[in-house]
């Protein structure tokens, strides 16, 4: 029979590495309403994050499908397709499958570039070929021991709308075929963060491999790679007891960046959610003094259910009220943003080495996603992707069904061009609201507030009335109903920012405020915004009497 060779575009992202994510993750029990939810803010500079779609489809034997690497020039790779692939809706699957990601690097001598699969395209197979968050751990080690791991330390958030499971793998170096990793079940009452570090310790052993899974089971709780201590003993990485073993410690050590610019962001999360006074305990931990502390939770119980739109707001954190604040001393400027230039790292003109925060909310975010796996729904219906291209803090989460049958048009890859402004580009139109608001922070984030609200809310409001008119369609008719649900409510975003950037050029025009109400000018005076107190005491403090009002003798 002759072979059909089916190349699929398995990147959702152009082809460049996003450098720094952050995961959020809550156990159906820690929500207000039974829902698993994990999110994904992926960080990076120059990339337009679209959403992508991968139909369902039965595949004949001898169907291949291409894996191809970062970059224009990586070499193609040919595996078999899978029997059946489920539908896929950037990531998230019609079966409520997600998957999300987090890269902290780790032992560099541990990369294998010849390795085909890199973690994206790891996910997204995965997803295609699981009906369960345990199936696409399953799948992912199935995948990595045939056809090798390219990247570095990797961070997943595997989810489905039972259950949420973190797993950490890392390759084994040039020449070596698969990777090691260990999973661990959030539990259901609990949430859990990573952002950019390893964060897994010590976990159960299983007294043997499962021979038919391949790797190693301790039933609902964890599974790992049978080798992954032997082979940190074989590279000189742990030579203690197996039940002493650490997966962090063994593959990605922290260092002074991954604790203050990674698990800061942890912490940050779970102060949201738990004891103040507890989680400021771990205040030294983040400045580099282990003397106390040397790791945060793994995950807490929060104090109350948190839901989705308490998640949306942490994607949007900058540390505002805690002693990181990033909005409060004279580096925030005049209009005490919580933003900062790059690079993250600086010197000062005696040689001073410095940095800056590096918070869940930043401008360099290509995308951001909140999943909602909800079991008591169809699955059509249950998983939505509260979705946007652009900074999690200066956009509106626009819900997308996992069971449409194609993308808004705003947020598709060719209408999301990175170097070509448009009024049509979900990513451009948010991006250009957002850079008016950076430079003048506190004068207009009301004014962004006000619309991020009101579409958040209206969306909200709106899902009791699709859940109910859902009852009474067929399978069919609801992909139907649920895409053009979907486009509906990216076309009303896309309406509302291009109101709330033109309100923003004439409300603002030349550094003044005319006043405003309902996302439109009203007759009334003027006025100037006032300047951060920070800010003014550093202009005193540096420069003196200089700018001292002076009584006329």
């Amino acid at each position: 029979m002759k072979k059909i060779i089916v190349i699929l575009a398995l990147v959702a992202l152009p082809m460049l590495k996003a450098g720094a994510c952050t995961n959020l993750i809550v156990g159906k029990n820690a929500s207000t309403d039974g829902s698993v939810i994990c999110t994904y803010n992926c960080d990076g500079f120059g990339f337009a994050a679209s959403l992508s779609y991968s139909p369902p489809g039965s595949h004949a034997p001898g169907e291949m499908i291409a894996l191809r690497g970062w970059g224009p020039d990586a070499q193609v790779h040919y595996i078999p397709q899978a029997p059946y692939t489920y539908s896929v809706a950037g990531l998230m699957n019609e079966k409520q499958v997600s998957i999300v990601e987090t890269t902290w690097d780790g032992r560099k001598e541990l990369h294998n570039p010849e390795g085909w699969l890199g973690y994206f395209t790891l996910m997204q197979l995965a997803l295609q070929r699981s009906a369960s968050a345990r199936e696409a751990i399953a799948v992912m080690h199935q995948l990595l021991q045939e056809y090798g791991y390219s990247d570095t330390g990797e961070s997943f958030a595997v989810c489905d709308k039972d259950e949420a499971w973190i797993m950490e793998i890392i390759g084994k170096g040039e020449g070596r075929k698969g990777a090691v990793w260990v999973a661990l079940r959030v539990p259901d009452d609990c949430v859990c963060a990573y952002a950019n570090a390893s964060r897994i310790r010590q976990f159960p052993k299983a007294r043997k491999a499962d021979k038919k899974l391949g790797f190693c089971v301790v039933p609902g709780v964890c599974m790992y790679s049978s080798d992954v201590i032997s082979f940190a003993r074989e590279m000189g990485y742990y030579d203690g007891p197996d039940k002493d073993f650490s997966f962090r410690e063994a593959y990605g050590p922290l260092d002074w960046g991954a604790i203050r610019y990674c698990e800061a962001r942890v912490w940050s999360f779970f102060r949201h959610h738990y004891d103040t006074a507890v989680m400021d305990s771990y205040l030294p931990f983040l400045n580099g003094d282990l003397s106390e502390h040397d790791a945060l939770p793994l995950w807490i119980k929060p104090n109350a259910p948190v839901s989705y739109r308490d998640i949306q707001n942490d994607m949007r954190d900058h540390y505002e009220g805690t002693a990181l604040d990033m909005t409060t001393d004279a580096s925030a400027g005049p209009w005490a943003s919580p933003y900062r230039n790059q690079p993250v790292n600086f010197e000062a003109s005696d040689g001073t080495k410095m940095f800056r925060e590096r918070p869940i909310g930043c401008q360099q975010s290509g995308m951001t996603m909140v999943c909602r796996m909800r079991s008591w729904l169809p699955d059509a219906l249950g998983g939505i992707s509260y979705f946007n291209l652009d900074d999690a803090s200066m956009v509106a989460y626009v819900p997308v069904y996992c069971g449409i049958n194609r993308i808004p048009e705003p947020f598709r890859r060719e209408n999301n061009d990175i170097s070509v402004f448009s009024t049509r580009s979900a990513f451009w139109m948010c991006n250009f609201v957002a850079n008016m608001v950076y430079p003048r922070y506190s004068a207009m984030i009301g004014d962004l507030r006000e619309a991020q609200t009101e579409l958040e809310d209206y969306y909200e409001a709106d899902q009791a009335e699709v859940e109910k008119h859902a009852a009474t369609l067929t399978a069919g008719e609801l992909s139907d109903f649920l895409t053009v649900k979907s486009i509906s409510y990216t076309d009303r975003m896309m309406r509302r920012w291009d109101k709330l950037a033109r309100l923003l050029i004439v409300k603002h025009n030349d550094q003044i405020m005319r006043p405003s109400k309902d996302g439109e000018i009203i007759p009334g005076r003027h006025t100037s915004p006032a300047y951060s107190p920070a800010f003014i005491d550093a202009v005193k403090a540096t420069t003196g009497d200089r700018y001292i009002r002076k009584e006329v003798r």
